[in-house]
């Protein structure tokens, strides 16, 4: 069955060079979901593709094919950004690679790539990167399935109580505990819940939780993009 878009809102999460002057494109499109495109030609120096195919700008794509691999038709600038640098280029990384990894092929998530569009513009404006990547994570988890528990005890049912400390159990949830491998405050789980990172404690809290939660789903896959951020302490 042949498969065509025209003038879908996308971003570039990847390239690959493919054969001496083509590319394999990984994108994110907001009603295709992942989408792997062959960009014919756009190595060449003079292919009209070959500045515009950038990661973390926003694109309108076509494409049109048959097989898993389409041909990638159309690419044009769909907006602007301030080019992300520093410690936001690298968390932009990240959350594409977050996409690449969890996000199955032709699994249409508009809500999520809203987010990542949000994400995004938050990363070029300045915000602080770690209310960005929490947000997002929180998010990604929520659209595949796997929505994370914050504001109640996944055994009782009661509310969070911020003094007390909990256990979280990635497949059920925080259990009012001070023994357990993610210990937790309840003050951090409300923070969570409120996408509140003012707290330095909840800041290092969140990143711990996150990063257990986010691992379970890689299954054993390294992040590449996260032992760099690590390294500067900023994951």
């Amino acid at each position: 069955m042949k498969k065509r878009a025209d003038h879908e809102p996308g971003y570039v999460l990847h390239t690959y060079a493919y054969k001496e002057t083509s590319l394999i494109v990984e994108t994110f499109t907001r009603r295709h979901g992942r989408v792997a495109l062959l960009a014919r030609g756009a190595r060449r120096p003079r292919s009209a593709m070959r500045g515009v195919l950038l990661a973390f700008h926003p694109l309108r794509l076509g494409w049109s094919g048959s097989a898993e691999l389409s041909n990638l038709m159309q690419a044009e600038w769909g907006g602007a950004l301030q080019p992300l640098a520093g410690r936001a280029l690298m968390c932009g990384f990240y959350l594409n690679e977050l996409v690449l990894r969890l996000l199955p092929r032709e699994d249409p998530h508009e809500a999520l790539f809203d987010a990542y569009s949000e994400a995004l513009g938050r990363l070029s404006a300045g915000e602080p990167y770690h209310a960005v990547l929490r947000s997002f994570e929180k998010r990604m988890l929520t659209e595949l399935g796997y929505a994370p528990l914050f504001d109640r005890d996944a055994l009782s049912g009661d509310p969070i109580e911020p003094g007390s400390s909990y256990a979280y159990e990635p497949d059920r949830g925080p259990v009012r505990s001070s023994r357990g491998d993610l210990l937790v405050s309840g003050r951090t789980l409300l923070d969570l819940a409120a996408d509140d990172y003012t707290r330095t404690e909840t800041r290092d809290e969140a990143r711990y939780l996150m990063r257990a939660l986010i691992g379970q789903r890689l299954h054993g896959q390294t992040l590449h993009t996260r032992n760099v951020l690590l390294e500067l302490n900023d994951l």
